[in-house]
């Protein structure tokens, strides 16, 4: 009955994220809590050699996602959705999508899965002495000059996919740091675009006779709390095509993945980090001071509210798994045995602490896409194995789960080794961590470090969007983000954690020399598996 008022007041909050194969709508209430969800399940398509979702897939995602919700509301409380209090849009980070100044899209939309940028970003990190990775925007962005795409000279404006639907719900043309951070460096001071590397762009590509600058095609960098406008009529009938929303809801500024999973998991404050495991994962932590110098596999990017993080970003984590777990539910259905998906993860991820800390020597390489991390322009998901080798379940099943993360723990042994960064507290969240304990003890043993999960962990991204927008209308005056989400969400709870044994961090390392000492079969996969 308190979730019905609350609706009918319009007193509820929404939270909306394009993940890479879903999108989801998470409503909450005044105590922060999920009252009703909807999603939506796409997957990206590759496109003349490029990732990308179609501008129609994009909007008829959305629809169906808010229709869901609609319906979750109708089917729990019997009541429908005609005013909000606030509303926060996230996405997907980097990528490039660029518009005229008609505000038509130029060419279709490229995700941060693409690795074609490599020429541009390796210029980039030149000129800026700054790692500039493949995926961000600024990449993307000379890219297309270097490869001389006819639509660049008509560019109005350039933004992210959480911009730009942000955009055509208010007419808004902005986007929070966080967001901002993926597509060219911010400064922490001015918390805008590095206006030293805006000039040296723009001198860059002088030459080239552009009608725009750098500054005037970015979308204006607004911090979490400010305003970034409310929902136009156009909007609401873009959003909810049933003609029951209505205009006039205020609209926090639109984050990436990356800052509404530090949201979602309260590690927005130095020396706390947090842990994405999904399609792709990603770890961020939470910086007190600068690196002592750029990594080509660190990414400096900031909190929804300014603060300074080194991200380790890899492109392939689930789906590899999720294929063999998908190989033993076929098994099952041959079998003639009844099918719970739940069951089969389940015991499979158990059955992995059973086996070897070293999983037997057994090796598995996740590479369904490129990893830059590692090296790899392209990638075959490959199982490695050799005669000596113990090859059982649970030895097979833990190699699967340590590849997910390999990648993850070589990045993070950077800033843990070499940069001896210092961090207290590290959550994760996502699909990996499903199956309690498991995701939790195996990422453990790749960070030496004991993993956090969260309650809440299961709503993920758009939960923490619904929660900054919850912040635009109720932090309170000189109320900071971390002391919002530490007295007014989290309230103290850090959540329960699962620590590596000593023997689980040695088993990991030699999993992981191994692993290294083997790329040149993952080399070899690539260059011979067309």
């Amino acid at each position: 009955m308190n979730a019905r008022k609350t609706i009918e007041a319009g007193r509820a909050v929404l939270g909306i994220e394009f993940g890479s194969t879903r999108i989801k709508a998470v409503l909450i209430d005044e105590d922060q809590r999920p009252i009703a969800q909807g999603s939506h399940t796409w997957e990206n398509q590759l496109v003349d050699g490029l990732w990308t979702y179609s501008n129609e897939t994009i909007w008829y995602g959305l629809q169906d996602c808010y229709s869901n919700l609609r319906a979750d509301v109708r089917n729990q409380y019997d009541v429908e959705i005609e005013n909000l209090a606030a509303i926060g849009i996230s996405a997907m980070m980097h990528g490039y999508m660029a518009f005229n100044r008609e505000g038509h899209l130029l060419a279709p939309f490229r995700t941060w899965r693409n690795t074609n940028t490599g020429e541009a970003a390796a210029v980039l990190s030149n000129l800026f002495v700054y790692n500039i990775p493949l995926r961000w925007s600024i990449s993307h962005l000379y890219q297309a000059i270097l490869n001389g795409e006819e639509h660049v000279p008509q560019i109005g404006f350039l933004t992210t996919l959480a911009g730009y639907i942000h955009w055509k719900l208010t007419g808004e043309k902005v986007l929070g740091i966080g967001d901002a951070s993926g597509m060219i460096p911010v400064d922490p001071e001015t918390k805008t675009y590095r206006a030293d590397m805006v000039e040296k762009f723009d001198k860059l590509v002088a030459p080239k006779g552009y009608p725009w600058k750098l500054g005037d095609i970015l979308p204006k960098v607004l911090m979490a709390g400010d305003k970034a406008g409310v929902l136009t009529e156009i909007g609401a009938k873009h959003l909810d095509v049933s003609g029951h929303l209505k205009a006039g809801i205020p609209f926090c500024p639109p984050e990436g993945d990356a800052g509404t999973g530090m949201v979602a998991t309260n590690s927005v404050k130095p020396r706390t980090g947090n842990v994405s495991a999904g399609t792709s994962s990603f770890s961020m932590i939470v910086l007190e001071k600068d690196l002592k110098k750029p990594h080509e596999v660190i990414d400096i990017v900031t909190t929804p509210d300014g603060s300074p993080v080194a991200m380790v970003h890899c492109n392939n984590c689930t789906s590899d798994l999720n294929a063999w777990v998908n190989l033993f539910k076929e098994f099952q259905e041959v079998m003639g045995m009844s099918v719970d998906m739940g069951k089969i993860f389940t015991n499979l991820f158990n059955t992995a602490l059973k086996g070897d800390p070293d999983c037997g020597g057994i090796i598995s390489y996740n590479y369904v896409s490129g990893e830059p991390v590692t090296g790899f322009a392209d990638g075959r998901p490959l199982f490695v194995r050799s005669a000596n080798d113990t090859f059982n379940l649970s030895n097979f099943m833990r190699a699967v789960i340590s590849g997910a993360v390999g990648v993850l723990k070589i990045g993070n042994d950077i800033l843990f080794k070499e940069e001896k960064i210092k961090v207290d507290r590290i959550t994760g969240h996502g699909g990996l961590f499903t199956t309690p304990g498991v995701g939790q003890r195996i990422l453990g043993a790749a960070l030496n470090s004991p993993i956090y999960c969260m309650k809440t962990a299961g709503e993920g991204g758009p939960w923490g969007m619904a929660i900054l927008a919850s912040y635009l209308i109720n932090g309170k005056k000189n109320q900071s983000l971390s002391e919002y989400l530490d007295q007014e969400v989290f309230a103290g709870d850090t959540g329960t954690s699962v620590a590596p044994t000593h023997e689980d961090v040695a088993g990991f390392n030699a999993y992981i020399e191994n692993y290294k000492q083997c790329f040149p079969i993952e080399e070899a996969a690539v260059k011979y598996k067309k």
